[in-house]
């Protein structure tokens, strides 16, 4: 049994069930297990507009986090967006999830809805039907976001994103359904919570310039939204442009890291950049517009199967870093 204040769990039969003082006895079904070594905190039972009920705990679990490692090995810059949901520094264009049927079915059950009398039995009816979609489309999201950020906390040693202002995206009058739809904020706020317990460095970096900075020599150029391939003027570096950008911001990511430890303690973490040149090996621009090897991953396979591109990741090791920006110290003049 364990118990909190004001409620207990405890097994009655063979049947797991909720003790809610001076209420009643409440048979439920676990998601999960309670580890033996929580302590019960809280407990908010909630009913959703499907008509659905959920107890949530909260738990307190005496556990110390791992420590983040000084010597980085494994780093990513990851840049989100639109057509392609994450584009990051290892070869990896996630698309977006693909999510138009269920979102012709919620419209349909709401026209349907429309033409019920509000109030009658067809009308409560008809409403949890809609509510069914929306919990649908919430949950499909959710699932989806949860494993991509699962992925990039346990497999590498920091992961930097950019600092979204998503609130003020979502004023913005163009496009503002689809940075709603995309769920950015849900998704860094995941992928923070997760580096921390998985002892992966987490760093946001300022947005402004990742997309018209070349990520060889440093030199903006301006480019419409339409434009989707990078090529500075400067050093003729050519590469897709979320690619170029999530380069950025990875070595902004680097960088900040660096500058927030003492160099007595972690050189190796403020000199990174410059040690790892061989991460850009030629001064020669590349000629193709993606990098050899990237791997568009769709949406529906990170819903099935978090790991199955790892090994691709793994096979394309040498392939990206081959198409990776000149060093800054080796561009050309203009």
């Amino acid at each position: 049994m364990i118990s909190g204040d004001g409620f207990k769990l405890d097994k009655k039969g063979g049947q797991t069930v909720l003790s809610l003082s001076k209420l009643a006895d409440i048979p439920i079904r676990l998601h999960r297990a309670i580890p033996d070594d929580a302590k019960l905190k809280q407990v908010t039972v909630k009913k959703e507009p499907t008509g659905e009920w959920f107890a949530t705990f909260g738990v307190e679990v005496d556990r110390d986090l791992p420590e983040k490692p000084d010597e980085l090995t494994e780093t990513v810059g990851i840049d989100v967006g639109i057509l392609k949901y994450a584009h990051d520094t290892d070869g990896h264009a996630v698309e977006s999830l693909d999510l138009s049927d269920e979102r012709e079915r919620l419209e349909r059950e709401q026209r349907k809805l429309s033409r019920k009398q509000h109030g009658s039995n067809n009308y409560e009816t008809q409403r949890r039907r809609v509510a069914e979609c929306h919990a649908d489309l919430r949950r499909k999201r959710r699932d989806f976001l949860h494993k991509l950020s699962t992925y990039y906390a346990r497999e590498y040693d920091l992961v930097a994103v950019e600092d979204l202002n998503v609130s003020g995206m979502m004023e913005s009058p163009s496009n503002s359904r689809n940075t709603a739809s995309a769920a950015w904020r849900t998704f860094l706020s995941l992928l923070e919570y997760k580096c921390e317990r998985a002892g992966t460095h987490f760093v946001a970096v300022a947005p402004a310039g990742t997309t018209k900075e070349c990520a060889a020599c440093g030199v903006s150029t301006d480019k419409p939204l339409w434009v989707r391939e990078h090529s500075c003027p400067s050093c003729g570096f050519t590469a897709d442009r979320d690619w170029n950008a999530a380069w950025n911001i990875l070595s902004r990511g680097i960088k900040q890291l660096g500058a927030g430890r003492s160099e007595s303690t972690s050189p190796e973490i403020s000199d990174f950049w410059l040690a790892n040149e061989t991460y850009r090996v030629s001064s020669t621009p590349v000629e193709t517009a993606l990098p050899t090897g990237t791997t568009t991953v769709p949406a529906k396979r990170v819903r099935q199967n978090l790991w199955f591109w790892l090994a691709a990741r793994h096979s394309l090791a040498t392939s990206w870093k081959q198409e990776a920006p000149p060093a800054r110290s080796e561009r050309r003049q203009p």
